[in-house]
C-alpha cells in the first residue's frame, strides 16, 4: 500500500529473491520512461524501495505521481 510521508507517495516491495526485486525495478523504469516520470528507487537484495514526487512541482506529489503508482501496481 502506497503510504504519503514527507510530500511523497512512498511503498516498499517485497520479492522472493534479489533476480525478482531487480527484474521488477527493470519494469518500473520501462513504465516510468514511458510516462516520462522517474521515480526515487532503490534496491536491497529482495526489497525494493520506491518514492514518488514531482521535481518540477517543488518536490512534492502530483497527479502524475499518482498515476505513475497506479501503473507500477499493475507491474505486481
Amino acid at each position: 500500500m502506497w503510504k504519503e510521508d514527507n510530500n511523497h507517495l512512498v511503498r516498499i516491495f517485497e520479492f522472493k529473491d534479489f533476480i525478482s526485486a531487480f527484474s521488477f525495478m527493470t519494469r518500473v523504469a520501462i513504465t516510468a520512461e514511458k510516462m516520462d516520470h522517474h521515480p526515487d528507487m532503490r534496491n536491497v537484495y529482495n526489497k525494493v524501495y520506491l518514492h514518488l514526487y514531482s521535481h518540477d512541482a517543488g518536490d512534492t506529489i502530483t497527479e502524475r505521481d499518482r498515476k505513475l503508482a497506479e501503473a507500477i501496481d499493475e507491474l505486481i
